[in-house]
């Protein structure tokens, strides 16, 4: 069996009949869709959503700075002021 990942739970005959009470009784946390007790989705917040958006955004930059440092390529030194 899957873990669920979510202090919340609902099937998907409650998320398609009650919506916004699912949405109301988790308070803006992430809710495990279940289908036939096994997770199929989670429905998350817009602001959860962002910062995971923002996390793997994040992510994908620092891969990006570890490539270019690896280059030996003579880095060029910035204040802030001048940004």
């Amino acid at each position: 069996m899957n873990q669920i990942l979510s202090s919340y739970t609902a099937s998907t005959t409650e998320l398609k009949t009650s919506l916004n009470s699912i949405l109301k009784q988790s308070e803006g946390d992430t809710v495990a869709i279940l289908n036939h007790n096994t997770v199929s989705s989670y429905l998350v917040s817009p602001s959860v959503y962002e910062k995971l958006l923002n996390i793997a955004d994040d992510y994908l930059l620092s891969k990006e700075v570890d490539k270019r440092l690896s280059q030996n390529v003579e880095p060029i030194t910035v204040s802030l002021d001048e940004l």
